[in-house]
């Protein structure tokens, strides 16, 4: 069936429908990932956004069920120039179409790709919406493009956490229930594998699953929040570390986890920060965040490290940054973008806290940034020896 996306800037883009039969209304972006579509598809921090991929050719892999990023589908819609109508993985278990149709999701294949790429980096993100099914005309959706309110202030945040706390176990959720000793008992058969791990509460802000692999392989404990868990609550759990997660939308929209930051910094836990976990620390220091032209989405974004003199090419998906001139004194920035200057990374001079706005765990994208993940770990490592002691 034909599919028809039409941009509130009044252009039209005709295509072939996969996925979901329906209509939908988001913020379309683009990413200039290669590979790893899977893992964009299941990436927490799309949601409300339709993703156009700049690489051409989609679908050739299939779906598997070992490399989802969360429980399901993330993104509004899927915007691809060719659908590959043959599927070439072992791996694989179903098809791309078969997996959006069944979550919902629509797409449209067969689209001048860099036609819209270029829209969106000369005018900037841009609202549409997409019909599936027939029922729509291009003026009809025209119109529900203007007239969409939009991402700005709105909590996303709220769609895609857990509603529980949660064990990360070998790969999976466990359960997890406190005990009147105030810390947390830990269910399954691998209670005595982990028991004397250090304990690292991670808040659900949008987590990808990858994320809590790398935390985990550096032998972390990894009990997982949901985003509105007051400070105090995870004070009481006893951590050893407080990692703050990726997510989407307006770090403005979410001022409560700005706000338990603030106060959880003042205990002097180490903390690490990623992407939306980034942006909260810089506004619980009292900075500004602002919203970029068209953010940055793929695995190929060079960003310079200040600490080791070098260039990182890393993975990265926002579109928001925290505002420089903002910044109190005593916040080192240690991190840029080399494409425009933005900052990438933070770090306190007076307490144990740092956080970068890409994502080293590299779903998908290079691996330039993993050694993050053991500096964290490290630190953790020491405050729970000075805790011991």
């Amino acid at each position: 069936m034909e599919a028809i996306l039409a941009l509130a800037n009044g252009d039209i883009f005709y295509g072939e429908a996969f996925g979901a039969a329906t209509t939908v209304v988001g913020e379309v972006v683009f990413n200039t990932s290669l590979t790893g579509y899977q893992e964009v598809i299941t990436d927490p921090s799309y949601r409300g956004q339709m993703v156009c991929m700049t690489y051409p050719h989609m679908g050739n892999t299939g779906i598997n069920r070992e490399d989802v990023e969360s429980d399901q589908p993330q993104i509004t819609a899927f915007i691809v120039r060719e659908i590959s109508p043959v599927v070439s993985n072992w791996r694989a278990n179903e098809t791309l179409h078969s997996y959006l149709e069944q979550h919902g999701i629509p797409g449209i294949s067969e689209v001048d790709t860099r036609a819209l790429t270029r829209r969106l980096r000369e005018q900037g993100v841009l609202h549409a919406a997409l019909c599936t099914d027939g029922s729509k005309s291009a003026e009809e959706l025209r119109q529900l493009a203007r007239e969409w309110e939009g991402l700005d202030g709105r909590d996303l945040v709220r769609e895609v956490t857990c509603h529980e706390p949660y064990n990360w176990i070998d790969g999976t959720k466990a359960e997890w229930t406190p005990v009147s000793s105030g810390k947390e008992d830990i269910r399954g058969d691998a209670r005595a594998t982990i028991a004397d791990a250090p304990l690292v509460v991670a808040y659900d802000f949008g987590i990808k699953h990858n994320i809590l692999r790398r935390l985990t392989s550096h032998n972390l404990r990894v009990v997982v929040v949901p985003a509105d868990t007051p400070a105090q609550e995870v004070i009481d759990m006893q951590p050893q570390g407080i990692f703050l997660s990726n997510g989407p939308g307006d770090p403005a929209g979410v001022p409560y986890a700005s706000e338990a930051v603030a106060e959880l910094m003042d205990h002097d836990i180490p903390m690490f920060g990623i992407c939306l976990g980034h942006q909260i620390i810089g506004r619980a220091l009292g900075a500004e965040t602002y919203k970029l032209k068209f953010g940055h989405h793929g695995s190929n974004q060079p960003v310079s490290d200040t600490e080791s003199t070098n260039v990182q090419i890393t993975a990265q998906n926002h579109n928001y940054a925290v505002r420089e001139e903002t910044l109190p004194t005593g916040v080192e920035i240690t991190h840029r973008n080399l494409n425009d200057g933005t900052v990438e990374g933070l770090k306190l001079a007076d307490r144990p806290v740092f956080c970068v706005q890409y994502h080293p765990e590299a779903s998908p994208g290079p691996h330039d940034a993993d050694l993050l993940f053991a500096k964290f770990a490290r630190m953790v490592e020491k405050h729970a020896q000075q805790v011991k002691n």
